[in-house]
């Protein structure tokens, strides 16, 4: 295995040269910092890192990820004892693994942590900051996201004959509703707004 780097000491750093996995660092940090959208965490992020080098140690053998389920072998690996872990072993073996190597290339989340902090100076946003633009923005995707499903089973059933014609508009509302004054407001609009504005759960507590 190569030696450290100069300005790179951190286990996950080494990892990701050793195993030339050039685009992780910044794919861990996206994930983590939420820039996509929703944040992934840092024990998410440990185990999809670790499937990662497995994938890598088998393709350094000449061996194809198709030809074994990096997942399921992962989470056999993971198991302490076990008929499934002593499988796996053998079988990484057999194709020329080093296994005892690879188990210890395998990193932790707080390893993760220590890398996106110190190496890539990475840093969470404040609890509030923009929370409310990324709910939102998780909403309509997922509004998108059925609203695609449902046009798709419209046109199937359309094509089948079980649907008298396809073309139809296909509308998705996520609405909130307050159980005080019956105000009704699209979810996004309702969060971008802090609320509907009304008083009568404040005055309700203040009677008790």
């Amino acid at each position: 295995m190569t030696t450290e780097a100069s300005g790179a000491n951190t286990k996950v750093a080494r990892v990701i040269r050793e195993y030339g996995l050039d685009d992780m660092g910044a794919n861990l940090e996206a994930a983590w910092t939420g820039e996509a959208g929703e944040r992934t965490s840092l024990r998410d992020l440990a185990d999809e890192f670790n499937q990662a080098v497995l994938e890598a140690a088998l393709r350094e053998v000449g061996v194809s990820s198709l030809s074994v389920d990096v997942s399921t072998t992962y989470d056999a690996l993971r198991g302490e004892s076990g008929s499934s872990s002593t499988r796996a072993r053998r079988r990484l073996e057999r194709e020329g693994v080093d296994v005892d190597e690879l188990t210890g290339d395998f990193v932790t989340h707080q390893a993760i942590h220590t890398y996106l902090t110190q190496e890539r100076e990475a840093s969470l946003p404040a609890a509030d900051e923009n929370m409310a633009d990324r709910k939102v923005e998780t909403i309509e995707k997922l509004q998108g996201r059925v609203s695609a499903v449902a046009e798709s089973a419209v046109s199937s059933l359309a094509n089948a004959g079980e649907l008298d014609r396809d073309g139809y508009d296909v509308l998705v509302d996520v609405r909130a509703v307050c159980p005080n004054c019956g105000a009704d407001a699209p979810v996004g609009e309702l969060i971008r707004r802090g609320g509907c504005g009304c008083t009568a759960a404040s005055e309700g507590d203040g009677d008790e």
